[in-house]
Parts: structure tokens; sequence; C-alpha cells
């Protein structure tokens, strides 16, 4: 059942998944109004997606010009929507709730732009647009989408695979221990039971964990800050909590949070500028930028590259890739396989020219090399997955540091092996040894395998598999195989990393 979630959900981006949840959702609300089911009425709710979405439409691109942005309308459809199953649904001829939508959409584009360091939005949008309306104009939101126990399944299940596709659990789980342990406390004991299926079945529990609180740009990236942040934003949160008289709500206290993120996660977005464009191997380019601030980051992490597309398909403008090149490398480098086939991002990418600018934001993964020198390693890369390797032998070309690392690197034929200088003098001068498979055997030396990695192979080249690590890289159904067969073979599954990125390419 998982192998096939996760086929299914591999193939949408991240963004795509939260849009299609929250129209589930919307759309869910919108039948039950109309039998009636809820107390909802569904011609309101259709007015207010409309108007929240026009108002938010209208002031992005407003600010988009000023600022002279990428417009990005996968977030401006995602934060309209989130408003709209928070904030309550009203009529045309209601003009206070009209203005009410109206101003809270305008703020919420507006923290995109306004409340801006280095590029990246400080404070999450839907949060600071439903917050303001309650403490300048004492309407709170109501998180009308909570109360509708019909939706629980809808709300739960979507939420779980959004979350699974973020690889997110950490941020959840401690949010919502902390918050039901700091509920419980804070009240008697004979309400313990009321008050947790208060908690649960009739508060935005779920919908803010899944949704708001997961938020990438205003979430921590390393996994211990994402702990420290779901448990402080649990704590304020919980209703019995309140500083003198200030109680907080779901949404103050996510922009709470948003601060500390602000403090342990500064890293914004950047501009990169191409430079050139190098054939990395047979259908497989790398595009080279230069940046217009110095990007820290450590080797094999990765970064949310955006592009204006003027022919976006369903899978929107923005692509996780890894950074190819090395963090003692001057200059940032993108490799990424190109096809006439491939996706409107990469057809677009493709005809970038020196002098045209990409965004990029998100920097984070832990697909990264431990710290101890000493650990033996086993790198399993499937075509242009060698690039979170190639920058991580470039570091330690770089620092001419040794370490015991074996490369097994696996493509179609001999002409799409990319990075083959880096991979030999990895070779030749730290002792880091490739073993190459290919499955056109046209060209190919002696010492290579003919098909693709598998058990034998492994046990080949790696005698001492059981001593060592292993990190996977590569299309997804070869990670998956790789997975396979390194647990037949008896390797745990904390001795094996794979990269990740929240959406495919």
């Amino acid at each position: 059942m998982l192998t096939f979630v996760d086929r299914v959900t591999d193939r949408i981006t991240m963004y795509r998944l939260v849009l299609y949840y929250l129209a589930t959702l919307l759309g869910g609300a919108f039948l039950l109004g109309i039998f009636r089911v809820i107390q909802v009425d569904p011609t309101a709710l259709a007015f207010s997606v409309v108007l929240i979405t026009v108002s938010c439409w209208i002031t992005n691109m407003v600010f988009t010009k000023v600022f002279r942005a990428v417009p990005n309308l996968e977030s401006l459809f995602i934060t309209a929507l989130i408003l709209a199953l928070i904030l309550d649904p009203t009529t045309a001829t209601d003009l206070s709730g009209v203005g009410l939508l109206i101003f809270a959409s305008v703020w919420a584009m507006a923290a995109k732009f306004v409340f801006s360091i280095r590029r990246r939005h400080a404070f999450n949008p839907a949060a600071l647009g439903v917050a303001l309306p309650g403490l300048l104009l004492n309407e709170p939101a109501s998180w009308w989408i909570s109360g509708i126990i019909w939706l629980s399944p809808v709300v739960l299940v979507g939420g779980v695979l959004l979350v699974r596709k973020l690889r997110r659990f950490d941020l959840v789980l401690s949010f919502a221990a902390v918050n039901l342990i700091a509920t419980l406390i804070t009240s008697s004991p004979d309400e313990y039971l009321s008050q947790a299926q208060l908690t649960v079945l009739h508060t935005p529990f779920f919908f803010f964990a899944f949704v708001m609180l997961t938020e990438p740009l205003t979430a921590p990236q390393q996994k211990i800050w994402r702990i420290v942040y779901g448990a402080l934003v649990g704590v304020l949160a919980s209703p019995n909590i309140h500083v003198a008289d200030f109680y907080f709500t779901p949404e103050l206290a996510l922009l709470a949070g948003n601060l500390l993120t602000l403090v342990v996660s500064p890293a914004g977005r950047v501009v990169l500028t191409l430079q050139r464009i190098e054939k990395a191997a047979n259908g497989a380019f790398d595009f080279i930028f230069s940046s217009d601030r110095q990007l820290a980051f450590a080797a094999g992490q990765y970064l949310e590259w955006t592009l204006p597309l003027r022919r976006p398909d369903d899978r929107g403008n923005r692509r996780y890739f890894t950074i190819a090149s090395a963090p003692s490398e001057e200059e940032i480098r993108l490799g990424v396989r190109l096809s006439p086939k491939g996706s409107a991002f990469k057809r677009e990418l493709a005809e970038l020219r020196p002098g045209d600018s990409i965004v990029a934001s998100q920097l984070a993964g832990s697909f990264v090399l431990p710290r101890d020198p000493r650990q033996k390693l086993v790198f399993i890369a499937g075509g242009i997955g060698i690039t979170p390797f190639r920058s991580m032998l470039g570091e330690l070309l770089e620092r001419d540091e040794a370490r015991p690392i074996t490369v097994l690197y696996g493509n179609g034929s001999i002409g799409e092996i990319a990075y083959g200088d880096i991979l030999e003098a990895a070779a030749r001068r730290l002792g880091i040894n490739t073993h190459y498979a290919v499955l056109n055997r046209d060209g190919a030396t002696p010492d290579m395998t003919i098909g693709f990695i598998d058990e034998e192979t492994i046990r080949s080249c790696v005698p001492d598999f059981r001593d060592r690590v292993f990190y996977i890289s590569g299309p997804q159904p070869m990670v998956a195989a790789q997975r396979r067969h390194l647990r037949n073979m008896g390797v745990p599954p904390w001795r094996i990393k794979t990269d990740f990125f929240p959406g495919l390419a």
C-alpha cells in the first residue's frame, strides 16, 4: 500500500499536492453545504473563495512588479485557499465581511514582500493575514474547517500524505505532543478527557499542524530546530497558555515560532546569474551560476530553484535540485538531465542564456558527509544522481582529505557517465575508487558491470559492506531498488541514507 502511495505522490510536486489537498477540503465542504449536512452556505463559500483569490492575485501582481520579483501562482493559490478555509465565508451583501476578507488577503500577500529578509518572507503569509484582523479589528479567525467532523478523514489522510512527502513527521509530532501535554497540565484532572477530545476534534489541531506549521520557508530546516520549533508553537498554541491577560491564537503562536526560524535558519533567497552551460554527459548539462551573495552550504545539500515560466505545466515553476558544486567553489553548479519530453521547468531552464537569472532558496538537506572521517562509506549513484557525490568528492579534493569511500555508479551507457574528471581525480589523489555499471556494453571496459547495480555487484565491490554506511542518489525507482537490495543483504535501515527532495523535477 505504501509503495503505491509513494508512486502516486512522487509524481506530484509538494506544492501541487498541497493545492489538491486544500481544494479537496473546500470541495467537500461545498458539497456538504449543498446537501445541508453542515451549516456552511455553499453560495457564501464559493463567493468567498473567488473574492479571496482575486484579492490575492491583484495584490501579488502589484507587489511582484514593485519589487521586481518572480511571480509564483502556486504559492498565491495555496495562501488563498488556506484563508478561505480559516476565515468565515461571507456574501456580497455583507460589506463588513467582504472588507475583512480583502483586508486579510492583502496582508497575506504583503507578508511575502514587506516582511521579507534576504528575499524570504519572515512570517507565514496566511497566519499573518488572519492574525491582523484579530489584533487590529477584533475579528479573529474562526478556523471553521476544524469543526467539520465529516471532513476529518480528508484532513487526516491528506495531511499525512503531505507530511510524508515533506518528511516533516518530527515537526508535526513535536507540536502535537507538546500541545496536548501543555493543554492537559493546565487543566484540572477531571477535565483531561474532555480537553483532549476538544483539542483533537474541535480545534484546528490537525489542519494547522499539517498545512501551516510545515510551510517550508518559515520553518527551520535542521531536524533539531524543527523539533524545538514544533514544541514552541505547540506550547503557545495551547488554549490555556497566556502571558498576563494575553492568550495566543494558533496563528499568533505560529508567527512567534517564525521568529525562531529567523534566528536559527537565517539563509534567505539568492539570485543566481547564469555564467555558462557545460555538457556533463550525453543528455546532462551543468548550469553554472554566480551568486549575488556568498552561499554557505554543506556538500550534498539542495536548493529550491524558481523560474518564471512562460508556458507552465501542472508541475509548477519550482524544483528541488542538489548543488553539484563543492562549497569551496566560487560558482554554483546545477547538474540536470534534459530531454525533449521533460517538464516545462526543464524546457525553459534549457533556454536560459548567460546573463539570465534564477532565484534559489530553502537551502537544506541532511545528505551530507559524516563528521567522523574514519566512517566507511559507499556512494551508489544512478545517472544524474551523481551530483551530490560530485559536491562531496570535490570538497574532499579541495581539502586533500582521503576517506574510506567506494563509489558505485550506474548509467544506461558509457556516454552518460558524468563528472568523470572528478571521479578520476578522487581515485588518483585520494584512493576513492569508482566501479561503473552500464546497460549498453558498447564501449564498456572489462572492469565495468554490464547491467544494473545489484546485490552481487555490491558484494563483489564492497566485501566489507556490513561495516559501511550507504548513500544512495538517483531516480526514485533506482533508489527504492537499491534500498531493497541492501535490506535483503542485511544492511540495517540506519546505515542507508537516501537523497531526498520534496518534489520531482
